[in-house]
């Protein structure tokens, strides 16, 4: 008897389906398509790269332009950097949308009259990280321990291997995540914990309450710092660390977001009210404290206000919005949250060298085109988000436009180029971050989606969503790179290490799940 060959294994098949795919692309475009005519654009500076360059439409894929652009700037072979190129093009209404640049030119942007061979295309190259994440693939580890929903959850800046989680116990746990072991159990709220945020120098946590109460805490002992900061009359909805750059040496200072309509700062070595934000008139949802001197506050009021941070008065209103803000974000939220911790783990030795290193970083992730922008997105209930550049005034940047229901959350890359927005519509949207202009939708979850974390390289996305899973996106293709299932309920919180390796989350299923490749 003959012998049977197996039929082709899942992988064999999707390896082949792709492969067909390749060959026809490549077959879809005729000899004589023409060249592209192109200039090169640094997305960081703004300046051109070389002068305008020609590339046959048949060769224009980005692969090969990345080539292009690291010999226009004369790189060494060993020195590649990887890029990652957008382009304006008109939509159906005839305005600008930047895309991303398409494995396929001729198919997607030639052939539908995108573009035009005559004009020359100014293509933006945007250096990627020089360090690679991994997508997370696997769940590594599932912590029980809290007896109620986990509502936030935060790794330290330090490492990968600690994380903080606040819960519908009265608790906060911090999580030893390579050993997938309970370290210490923070007691001591009367009710739900809501937030919770790790200081940048990794020294201290605190966490927020339906107490009314904000508590700091040793991260080493589990003890509890000092006294309780008292002073809110309702529920502790978010809190902000000063960035570590700009406190006094060994004063750090915190701000809390309450309910009662104000954000207070506090003194965290003697658990004091400094100054009160008071002027908003609903529920304070979300708070963010600059590194340009700022405090940025978004309330259930339709309006997000800019503070100074020195002495509390009112710098702007931002108003826009018409229905409550949700959440806030700004486009140096990674550094400020990572101060002095880089991906190669040197930490410097003296205090003065640790603020120099995150002022440096802070600066490096700031500066555009010569210019130091701190820019801020707020997501709301009425379906939009706006982009701010609020040291500029009050007028926005952008309206951004595209969600079909309230949007929950919203964040920017640490690279500062994209912003991702996460919706009730169960939907994702990618928008560019210098413009404000959308860029695509990230469709897989079946139920709204309440949060969004990038890779600290920018590369990717994690979501998690009502729907039970986590997602990883590629952010080169926007399309789904892992899918993960694991939970057995709504997946309230996620977050992704500073260093790259392993996603945290955790939900209604009262587990932390620690997530690696």
């Amino acid at each position: 008897m003959a012998t049977v060959l197996p039929p082709p294994s899942k992988r064999q098949r999707t390896d082949a389906a792709e492969r067909a795919k390749n060959q026809q692309d490549l077959d879809e475009i005729p000899s004589d398509a023409g060249t592209l005519k192109i200039q090169f654009f640094d997305e960081t500076t703004g300046l051109p790269i070389g002068g305008p360059v020609l590339v046959p439409v048949a060769n224009a894929s980005p692969k090969n332009l990345e080539l292009l652009v690291n010999e226009l700037q004369e790189h060494d072979p060993s020195e590649h950097i990887p890029y990652r190129f957008t382009l304006p093009v008109k939509n159906k209404a005839s305005e600008p949308v930047t895309t991303a640049f398409p494995t396929n030119v001729y198919k997607t942007l030639i052939s539908t009259s995108l573009i035009n061979l005559e004009e020359i295309q100014h293509i933006s190259a945007a250096p990627q990280a020089v360090f690679k994440v991994q997508a997370v693939s696997r769940c590594a580890s599932t912590i029980p321990g809290h007896g109620e929903a986990i509502l936030a959850t935060q790794f330290s800046p330090r490492s990968s291997s600690k994380m903080v989680s606040g819960s519908g116990d009265n608790t906060a746990r911090i999580w030893d995540c390579d050993t997938g072991t309970p370290l210490h159990t923070l007691k001591g709220h009367t009710s739900w914990v809501l937030a919770v945020s790790w200081s940048p120098d990794d020294s201290r946590i605190a966490t927020g309450s339906m107490d009314n109460t904000v508590r700091i805490w040793d991260p080493k002992t589990g003890k509890q710092l000092g006294n309780i900061m008292k002073g809110h009359t309702k529920w502790v909805t978010s809190l902000a660390w000063e960035p570590y750059h700009a406190q006094k040496p060994g004063e750090p200072r915190l701000a809390s977001a309450s309910k009662d309509a104000t954000v207070r700062i506090w003194s965290t070595n003697q658990q004091k009210i400094e100054i009160v934000l008071s002027g908003h008139k609903g529920s304070v949802s979300c708070v963010k404290w600059g590194g340009n001197g700022l405090i940025y506050t978004g309330s259930h009021d339709k309006t997000v206000k800019v503070w100074n941070a020195k002495d509390g008065t009112l710098a702007h209103s931002l108003n826009a919005h018409a229905h409550w803000v949700n959440h806030l974000a700004l486009s140096t939220d990674f550094v400020i949250r990572t101060a002095f911790h880089d991906h190669t783990g040197k930490i410097p030795a003296t205090d003065e060298e640790k603020a120099a290193k995150a002022k440096e970083r802070f600066l490096q992730a700031a500066t555009i085109q010569g210019e130091v922008v701190e820019r801020l997105v707020s997501a709301s209930d009425d379906f939009t988000m706006y982009l701010w550049d609020p040291a500029k005034g009050t007028k926005p940047v952008k309206r951004m436009l595209g969600h079909q229901k309230q949007v929950n959350h919203v964040t920017f890359s640490p690279d500062g180029l994209l912003i991702a927005s996460s919706g009730f519509d169960n939907h994702t949207k990618i928008w560019n971050a210098r413009d404000g202009n959308f860029i695509n939708t990230l469709r897989g979850h079946v139920a709204p989606v309440y949060q969004c974390a990038f890779s600290p390289d920018s590369r990717l996305l994690v979501t998690g969503s009502k729907d039970t899973t986590l997602k990883v996106w590629d952010m080169r293709t926007h399309k789904l790179s892992v899918d993960l299932p694991g939970h057995k309920d709504e997946v309230y919180a996620v977050d992704w290490s500073p260093d790259g390796q392993k996603v945290g989350s955790g939900g209604k299923d009262k587990a932390v799940r620690v997530w690696r490749h």
